[in-house]
């Protein structure tokens, strides 16, 4: 059995407290004699709650705050647990990980922004792949790779991620690209890992129903710059948003190297200069500090060639020639779930199935795919439930301004009244047509396609369920499209 000493996962014990444990723990339910329990703050329910269960399993010490402490101070009192209370639990757990687990990959990268991340990490180790190095990505749609795992966060507790890291390690994976989300670096699930670059893709509405406030959701995605990023590695920043400047400049400050990545924006490193569009993807010219390249992506979106840049110079950033870099592109594959051909129908009008959730990716998408689309682009669309509420009547303005034909239908409701949510996506494209079945809508959406035409169902991209209520039944839109599509033509 493992052993370490709580100083040597950098916890400090009351004095004569230092001890071994046996192992680490955040659920106590996992907690097993020996182990360090982490009694972590939580939004709803405070982790010390459960300090009492975790005495009953055995637990030979206690990590938390001083609200923590409070509340199982009676349990505490009574146990020969050492207790070691800080003011940032959660670092201090990410941090012992780290310590307890030991290794990581050779190359770790990081991506956050409000969309793109799940792209830009997996086109980040599709590179990495092309140029011969063991590679995986981290993120929404699980671990891919060299070494695949399902099932996690975007970002996943600082537990998993050590512990993925040292497994990843240990297979033999030197290259890692991770997606951050602003809920993990919010909560300090990133710390202690040892990262060579970091990229900011963009910035828009989502997730006030955590953060409140878009300048603390801001400050969760700054964080990964201005704290988690070591000095002398790079920063690839999009300076074509609004806040691009604000990330650069942050990352001047401390020494970090900005390798500046636009469209539209002058004086870019990485800059695009020409797209051409066809039906299956497109051509992009590119310049990198004033030399000129092309590439040919088979991927559908203007915005897609800005993740791929993004992902070659995170790459770039990590220590790869650039020549090397730019001579593999043309090998990146598209993404489960982002901007997916899902199905055509037989007089050829394409379903593309996106993650796009929020008003800003929604808009972004379907612009995107206006170049493609002879004729008249159709999407069909709907909100989660106990999210952000805000975004709801921005979904459907952004859909509105951007579509021909509009479909208003359920994503995953959760625990909220789905018509509710329907009405409240309504209120900003209130010509749109309402139908709460999604298999429904998305048969109808299909339906409605002529020569030239096409459809883009929006909102859950990769996910193969729908959550109504505490139940996830099984839905994938890919499979349901196929489904549609089949059945539509088998009638004709």
């Amino acid at each position: 059995m493992t052993e370490k000493l709580l100083s040597e996962l950098g916890l400090t014990a009351p004095l004569g407290g230092d001890r071994s444990v046996t192992g680490l723990s955040i659920d106590s339910r996992q907690v097993k004699p020996g182990h360090l329990f982490a009694a972590l703050p939580g939004s709803r329910v405070h982790g010390g709650e459960f300090i009492q269960y975790a005495l009953r399993m055995k637990a030979a010490a206690v990590l938390t705050d001083r609200q923590g402490a409070e509340i199982a101070a009676d349990e505490l009192a009574a146990s020969d647990a050492v207790l070691i209370t800080v003011e940032d639990p959660r670092a201090a757990l990410a941090h012992a990980a780290a310590l307890w687990f030991g290794a990581q990959p050779a190359q770790v990268v990081a991506v956050t922004g409000t969309n793109g991340k799940t792209s830009v990490a997996s086109f980040t180790r599709q590179i990495w792949a092309a140029l011969g190095h063991e590679a995986a990505n981290i993120g929404t749609t699980g671990v891919e790779g060299a070494y695949s795992a399902p099932g996690i966060h975007t970002t996943p507790d600082p537990l998993t991620l050590h512990r993925l890291l040292a497994d990843m390690a240990s297979e033999g994976v030197t290259h890692v690209a991770m997606e951050a989300s602003s809920h993990g670096l919010d909560q300090a699930r990133m710390e202690a890992v040892h990262l060579a670059a970091a990229a900011f893709t963009n910035f828009s509405q989502d997730h006030l129903d955590y953060h409140a406030t878009m300048e603390a959701y801001f400050a969760a995605k700054l964080r990964l710059f201005t704290e988690l990023l070591p000095e002398e590695t790079t920063a690839v920043v999009n300076m074509d948003d609004p806040h691009g400047a604000e990330v650069a400049s942050a990352c001047e400050r401390r020494e970090i190297e900005v390798l500046t990545l636009a469209q539209y924006a002058d004086d870019a490193r990485l800059k695009i200069t020409g797209r051409r569009m066809d039906e299956t993807g497109q051509d992009v010219l590119f310049r990198w500090q004033d030399r000129p390249y092309q590439a040919r992506l088979d991927l559908i979106g203007g915005f897609q060639a800005m993740n791929v840049l993004t992902a070659a110079g995170l790459v770039i950033g990590a220590g790869e020639e650039p020549e090397a870099v730019f001579n593999v592109l043309g090998q990146i594959t598209g993404v489960r779930g982002r901007m997916e051909l899902a199905a055509r129908r037989r007089n050829g009008a394409p379903i593309y199935v996106d993650y796009s959730h929020t008003p800003d990716s929604l808009a972004i998408a379907l612009q995107a795919l206006r170049p493609h689309v002879l004729g008249r682009l159709v999407v069909v669309l709907g909100a989660g439930g106990d999210r952000d509420r805000g975004k709801r009547p921005l979904m459907g303005q952004a859909a509105a301004e951007n579509a021909d034909v509009l479909i208003v239908t359920d994503d995953n409701p959760r625990s909220e009244d789905p018509g509710l949510i329907r009405a409240q996506v309504l209120a900003g494209c209130p010509g749109a047509t309402e139908v709460g079945d999604r298999a429904e809508a998305i048969l109808r959406g299909i339906d409605a396609l002529a020569p030239g035409d096409a459809l883009l169902i929006a909102g859950k991209g990769h996910e193969t369920g729908q959550q109504v209520g505490d139940v996830v039944y099984p839905f994938d839109d890919v499979e349901q499209a196929s489904v549609a599509v089949a059945a539509l033509e088998g009638m004709e």
